[in-house]
C-alpha cells in the first residue's frame, strides 16, 4: 500500500471516528481523530509529529496548577515526549539510529556523559522513585529536542527556520494574553509575576524563555535572503518579545540579555574564545578574594524591586532587604551545605526540594522561606546538579558551557554563508542568555526551556557539521 493510499484511509477513518463521537455525544470520542493522526505521524512523519509538539510546548498546561494533581506534569506535550522518546528508541534497536557524525560531536560526547553519570546517580538517591522521573524527563527531551530535531534539521535545509516559526508563534500568543491580563492590573509588578498562568507557572521562567527567543529572532529579521513580508513579521516578533520581556519585570532576564549584548560586541571586535575565558577565570580568582568587600558593598543597596523599571533594574544587586534575592543566598547556601554531606553521587536527580530544608539556616531565612519544598528547587542551574548530581554532576554542566561557547566562537569563523553566520551568532546568544539566567534560576526540567535550549544546540551543531562538509 502506498503511503498517499494509506493517508487516505487514515483520514477516512478519522472522519469516521469524529462523526462517531458526535452522533454519541461523547467529546472523548472526538480526540481520537487527533490522536490517530499523531500515532501515524510518529512512525510515518516524524517531523510533522515533532513540529506539533514543539508548537505545543508554550501553549501546555502544568496540571499541578489547577489542582487536579500534585505530579507538574505538562499537557499535552510530555505524554507526546514519552511516546517520541519509545519510537526513537524503537527506532534506535531496529538499526534507525542517527548518524555517527552528530553522535561524535564534542556537545553530543559532553550530552551523553552528563546525562550518563544522571543515570548513575539514581541508585544512591534519596528518593529514588523521584530521580528516575527525573531521569527519564531528561531523556525525552534529549531524545526528542536534541537528536530528533538534529535529524531534521540535517534532512531539511528550512527546518532551522520553521523551528524557529513554530516556537514564536504561539509564544507570541501566549505574550497576548499575558498583556491583555496584566493591563486590567495597570502593568504592576506585582501581577506581572503571575499573569503568565497557566502558561508559565510565573514570571521568571516566562522571562528566560523569552529573552533565550529574542536573539534568534533577531537574526531571522536580519536574514538577507527573505521576502519582505517575512522580514516585516520577523521585526514584528522580535518588537512583541522585546515588550513582554520588559513588562514581564524578570531582572535575571534583563541581565542576561545584557550579557549577551556584551559578548555580542566582544565578538564584533575579535576577541578569542580563549581570551575571553581567560578574562573570565581571572575575574572568578578575583571575585573570590574580594568577596568580603564585595558584599559589604552590596548590603549598601536598599532599593527593594518595584513598578518603577529604572528602580526594579537598581535592585538587581539588593542583598539587604530584597527578599527574592536574599531567598536565593538560602537556596545556594543550602546546596553547599548538600553538597557538603554528600560531595561525589549527591542526593539524586530531582530530590533538591524534598531536602534542602533542614540545611537552611536561621541568619538566612527569609520571609518566603519554607520547610515545605513546594516553592522553587535551588535557583540554581550549577548550584542543582552540584547538590543532586556530586560534584561530577556540577562538570557536566561546566563542560557543556565551555563546549557551547567555543563552539559559538568557532562559527562564527567557520560558516562561509552570512544568513548562517547569522542564525549561528543568534542562537548561541540565546544559549548565552540561558547560561547567565542559569545562575539565578534553573527549568531545564520544563519543556518550555527545554525545547529552545536543547533545539538551539541541536541547531547550532548541525551547522559545524554541514560547514565541515562543505569543506571536504
Amino acid at each position: 500500500m502506498t503511503t498517499a493510499r494509506a493517508g487516505i484511509l487514515a483520514g477516512l477513518a478519522m472522519t469516521l471516528l469524529a462523526l462517531a463521537g458526535w452522533a454519541t455525544d461523547l467529546p472523548y470520542v472526538l480526540a481520537l481523530p487527533a490522536a490517530a493522526l499523531l500515532f501515524w505521524w510518529a512512525f510515518a512523519r516524524i517531523d510533522l509529529y515533532l513540529s506539533t509538539v514543539v508548537f505545543l510546548v508554550p501553549l501546555s498546561l502544568n496540571l499541578s496548577e489547577f489542582g487536579l494533581t500534585s505530579i507538574g506534569w505538562y499537557m499535552p506535550t510530555e505524554p507526546m515526549l514519552f511516546a517520541l522518546l519509545a519510537v526513537f528508541v524503537a527506532r534506535w534497536l531496529s538499526g534507525q539510529s542517527p548518524q555517527q557524525s552528530l553522535l561524535r560531536h564534542p556537545i553530543s560526547w559532553v550530552i551523553g556523559a552528563g546525562f550518563l553519570w544522571m543515570g548513575l546517580t539514581i541508585l544512591p538517591s534519596s528518593h529514588v522513585v523521584v530521580s528516575l522521573k527525573a531521569w527519564v524527563a531528561r531523556a525525552w527531551f534529549l531524545a526528542s529536542f536534541y537528536l530528533l530535531l538534529a535529524e531534521w534539521f540535517q534532512s531539511d535545509p528550512k527546518a532551522k527556520h520553521r523551528f524557529l516559526t513554530l516556537l514564536v508563534i504561539p509564544l507570541s500568543i501566549v505574550i497576548a494574553y499575558t498583556l491583555v491580563r496584566h493591563a486590567d492590573y495597570g502593568f504592576s509588578k506585582g501581577a506581572g509575576h503571575w499573569v503568565m498562568k497557566p502558561f508559565f507557572k510565573d514570571h521568571t521562567s516566562y522571562g528566560a524563555v523569552l529573552a533565550m527567543l529574542l536573539p534568534p529572532a533577531i537574526a531571522m529579521a536580519w536574514r538577507s535572503s527573505q521576502s519582505t513580508l517575512s522580514r516585516v513579521l520577523w521585526t514584528l516578533a522580535v518588537a512583541w518579545i522585546s515588550l513582554g520581556t520588559v513588562l514581564s519585570f524578570t531582572r535575571a532576564a534583563w541581565v542576561s540579555l545584557a550579557a549577551a549584548g556584551g559578548l555580542w560586541v566582544l565578538i564584533l571586535l575579535g576577541m578569542r574564545f580563549r581570551t575571553l575565558l581567560s578574562i573570565g577565570m581571572a575575574s572568578v580568582v578575583g571575585l573570590i578574594f574580594s568577596w568580603d568587600a564585595l558584599v559589604i558593598q552590596l548590603e549598601r543597596n536598599k532599593q527593594d524591586s518595584s513598578d518603577d523599571l529604572a528602580q526594579h533594574v537598581e535592585s538587581i544587586s539588593n542583598v539587604s532587604s530584597d527578599d527574592s534575592n536574599l531567598e536565593r543566598l538560602n537556596r545556594w547556601s543550602c546546596a553547599l551545605a548538600m553538597f557538603e554531606e554528600r560531595p561525589v553521587f549527591g542526593w539524586g536527580p530531582g530530590t533538591y526540594q524534598f531536602e534542602y530544608a533542614p540545611f537552611q539556616t536561621s541568619d538566612l531565612r527569609t520571609l518566603i522561606s519554607t520547610n515545605n519544598g513546594d516553592v522553587g528547587n535551588a535557583h540554581s542551574e550549577y548550584l542543582g546538579p552540584l547538590s543532586e548530581q556530586g560534584f561530577l554532576g556540577f562538570m557536566a554542566v561546566l563542560a557543556l558551557l565551555l563546549a557551547t561557547g567555543h563552539l559559538g566562537f568557532k562559527l562564527q569563523r567557520k560558516l562561509l554563508d552570512p544568513d548562517d553566520r547569522r542564525l549561528a551568532m543568534g542562537v548561541f546568544l540565546g544559549l548565552v542568555t540561558y547560561f547567565v539566567h542559569g545562575v539565578l534560576n534553573n527549568y531545564l526540567d520544563t519543556d518550555k526551556a527545554s525545547a529552545p535550549f536543547w533545539g538551539f544546540l541541536a541547531m547550532m551543531v548541525v551547522l559545524d557539521l554541514q560547514a565541515s562538509t562543505k569543506q571536504a
